[in-house]
């Protein structure tokens, strides 16, 4: 035990290369959409995938593990956390991921928060969570900020993709940022993106009033890309009439790259989200009305969506998104047993899976790079001792960009420092 915990703290102090390996005799499941292959082989050269399949040739040289069967998938993409942004919700100095005594809004940059070291991502990276979208909580503004794309890796860098997109709340959460009610929110997002092009057509001549603005300078530069179409622009609406509005805007400014989080009303109107080539990060199992924007929501949402042609990934905003990721797995096998209940509509398998792999790496419009084991991905993959979407399951392998990771939990080496509850020499306090 002790020689592990040594070699998990090495990995930590210095990233490993990227490993060139190969598993054969798998279960592979390409994270598509597609139905898992039998007695497949997926082949990782220098952290890239260079080929997934039945029938795939190992070159010589290789190092390679026999799966024995098993499952061999693309490392889960969590797509919507707070993750590594906060360590106890209720302590402010462990929770970095809103600000509410602040002139900044948009431009607020969530990398400066994030931990590597934080427990959640430890644990999750065990339950085979290889890249996560990390969002922060908007407080001052219906503009939130900037958040990242990161990876679980056992090393200090974390960060994948630095302001990878900018996140707002609209709805009700909106509604209190915005003013006190959906006008109010909707016309301080007009008048605030409509500031910004005049920014980014002559930025020299705007006018920064600090705390008394609306708008700061280093907000408008932020949102820049966003209105020019560059950075995707994270929206977190549930309520079907809310989602319209915020498909809209696209009218108004026709190169924004909308993403919809939560959405527990998106079956509603799921042609229109199609027909405007929107893709959400939906909340899977909510069906009570936690609040009034909620009161359709269905366990059905997400495969009503589906098979209207929407790109749908699981996310989980509120829910207790900076720490249990790892509960995607058991949300999309619940819409796989969701299609054994007569009336209602879930996902096959293979749709199951892409929707916590692929698909919010599309969303996100990172799928060319993450989320499946097609040519050319990343080397991020996991092996599992059973089907990764039964609780029962727990991942026996994790590479994250070709390289493996430790498996060690902080859960882990507490059960090892108090299996034997006599004292040494030192208190257990002192035990590594």
């Amino acid at each position: 035990m002790k020689r592990l915990l040594l070699a998990a703290a090495a990995l930590t102090a210095f990233p490993a290369a990227a490993q060139t390996v190969a598993f054969t005799n798998a279960r592979l499941v390409i994270g598509d959409g597609s139905a898992p292959v039998e007695d497949g082989t997926v082949v990782v050269r220098d952290g890239r995938v260079v080929a997934a399949g039945r029938g795939v040739s190992v070159p010589a040289g290789v190092p390679v593990v026999d799966a024995g069967g098993r499952y061999v998938t693309p490392g889960i993409f969590a797509g919507f956390t707070r993750m590594g942004i906060v360590e106890v919700d209720g302590v402010s100095e462990a929770n970095d991921a809103g600000a509410g005594n602040t002139p900044f809004n948009a431009s607020i940059d969530v990398v400066p928060g994030v931990n590597p070291r934080t427990s959640a991502i430890t644990l999750n990276r065990a339950e085979g969570i290889t890249r996560a979208v990390v969002a922060p909580q908007a407080r001052g503004s219906i503009f939130a900020g900037q958040g990242a794309i990161i990876d679980l890796g056992a090393d200090m860098d974390a960060v994948t993709k630095p302001r990878a997109f900018q996140f707002m709340e609209y709805g009700e959460t909106g509604a209190s940022r915005g003013g006190g009610s959906r006008p109010a929110a909707y016309a301080m997002l007009k008048n605030i993106l409509f500031e910004v092009r005049d920014y980014a057509r002559v930025p020299g001549s705007f006018a920064d009033r600090g705390k008394d603005a609306l708008l700061t300078r280093a907000d408008a530069q932020a949102l820049v890309p966003v209105v020019n179409g560059q950075v995707p622009l994270l929206v977190h609406v549930e309520r079907a009439s809310d989602i319209l509005t915020i498909l809209g805007l696209k009218r108004e400014v026709p190169a924004l790259k909308l993403v919809l989080v939560g959405a527990s009303e998106g079956w509603m109107v799921a042609p229109q989200i199609a027909a405007a080539g929107v893709p959400v990060l939906a909340s899977a199992l909510a069906d009570l009305p936690a609040s009034f924007e909620q009161l359709a929501a269905t366990q059905s949402n997400i495969g009503r969506m589906q098979k209207a042609g929407v790109t749908v990934g699981i996310g989980m905003i509120n829910d207790d998104e900076a720490r249990q990721a790892r509960l995607v797995k058991q949300y999309a096998g619940n819409l796989v047993a969701l299609n054994k209940i007569p009336g209602a509509s879930g996902l096959d398998w293979g749709q199951a899976f892409a929707a916590i792999s692929s698909k919010p790496a599309e969303a996100m419009g990172m799928g060319t790079e993450f989320g499946s084991l097609r040519t050319g991905r990343r080397g991020d993959l996991v092996m599992w001792d059973g089907d990764p979407l039964e609780i029962g399951s727990a991942a026996v392998r994790v590479y994250i960009d070709g390289i493996e990771q430790p498996l060690i939990t902080r859960q882990d080496k507490l059960k090892q420092r108090y299996l034997d509850p006599k004292e040494g020499v030192l208190p257990k306090a002192y035990e590594r």
